[in-house]
């Protein structure tokens, strides 16, 4: 079994100078790496509207430098009822038959495929959740990318302990592994023909899990779109035909896009910026007159988003959405936009392949 080198911080209790689990309440930590806990430091949001201001340089990008660490507070939660979804009304009943109630292991969590890491403390959560008692390490960091065979996480204690929250452990960790992983290919892409664009994520998130899906997304390098409805005024295709409407009805005319922003406007605070979808350089038009914090310019060619890109001229931020791959996100960030949002980051993302080995038993 291969092992990291320069391990991270452990929880708990970690591997002692000989590359063993041992003991002790407390446990230490590697310098510089920060308690989950203790720092009480919130996670950065990547806020989209300042990619004009933050170019990125194509040799590091995707590389995130100061990850903050998730607060247990949003993850704890979901483990816990990932780990009752799996154990049900009985436990784990082979284990419970096969294994003997006193038999110790150790295991190593490790990458069976070479990836960006994230939720390797949502990982560990599951074994902690599950059986306190156990001896965890974390020989790796979110953020960071790895090769096949790297060991991410050392555990030791009650063999049907490590048994029972596997499952879990892998499924959480494999999955962010993999939105990481695709979000650094992605960003790495961009920013080789567009320093300044940024890759951003959608609420096209699995129920229950966008806090972590959007960590994912920025230890792989992306920035967030908005966490929620309540965060940030999006006005899209179906609020502009519904202002339309309205507009009509009462007897006014023009188009629903001024109408929306207005209406936008009047109702949130200073603080809340407003992007409007535009689908052509006319709705694009009556958004720049009115007045916005940002366009996403919806499913537009790449001749009509150079010339929407044209048309802005730097008076807000610019981003491209719908339908962008791996193979067409290159294209798009040429012709010069800010943003480029892509919505199977979180909803269609292959998991890295991740495994649980028991090294040892006794």
């Amino acid at each position: 079994m291969s092992r990291r080198q320069g391990e991270g911080h452990g929880h708990g209790r970690e591997a002692g100078p000989s590359g063993r689990l041992s003991g002790g309440p407390g446990g230490g930590r590697s310098e510089g790496q920060p308690d989950l806990v203790a720092t009480g430091r919130r996670s950065p949001l990547g806020d989209p509207f300042a990619a004009q201001a933050n170019p990125v340089d194509p040799a590091s990008a995707a590389a995130p430098t100061d990850l903050a660490p998730l607060s247990p507070l949003l993850y704890e939660p979901r483990v816990r009822a990932a780990l009752a979804e799996d154990l049900g009304r009985a436990g784990d009943v082979t284990s419970e038959a096969v294994v003997p109630a006193g038999l110790a292991a150790e295991a190593v969590v490790v990458a069976r495929a070479a990836g960006r890491l994230a939720g390797l403390d949502v990982a560990a959560a599951a074994f902690r959740l599950l059986d306190p008692t156990l001896t965890l390490a974390v020989a790796a960091r979110d953020g960071e990318d790895v090769e096949a065979g790297a060991v991410l996480l050392r555990l030791a204690g009650a063999a049907r302990s490590i048994l029972g929250a596997e499952r879990v452990a892998l499924n959480v960790l494999g999955h962010l592994c993999g939105v990481a992983t695709a979000t650094r290919d992605v960003a790495r892409a961009v920013a080789a023909v567009n320093p300044r664009a940024r890759v951003v994520d959608t609420r096209k998130t699995l129920p229950g899990l966008r806090a972590l899906q959007k960590y994912a997304v920025r230890a792989g390098g992306g920035a967030n779109h908005r966490f929620g409805l309540d965060d940030a005024v999006l006005i899209k295709d179906n609020h502009v035909a519904l202002a339309a409407a309205a507009r009509r009805a009462a007897g006014e005319g023009g188009g629903g896009v001024a109408a929306a922003v207005r209406a936008a406007r009047a109702a949130v605070g200073h603080l809340v910026k407003i992007e409007v979808e535009v689908d052509d350089l006319d709705q694009l038009r009556e958004a720049l007159a009115v007045g916005v914090d940002a366009v996403l310019l919806d499913n537009m060619d790449l001749t009509t988003l150079r010339r929407a890109v044209e048309m802005v001229a730097g008076r807000c931020v610019t981003e491209a959405s719908g339908g962008i791959t791996p193979d067409t996100a290159p294209a798009i960030a040429a012709t010069g936009v800010d943003l480029l949002s892509i919505g199977w980051l979180t909803h269609s993302v292959r998991s890295l392949d991740v495994a649980l080995d028991v090294v040892a038993a006794g």
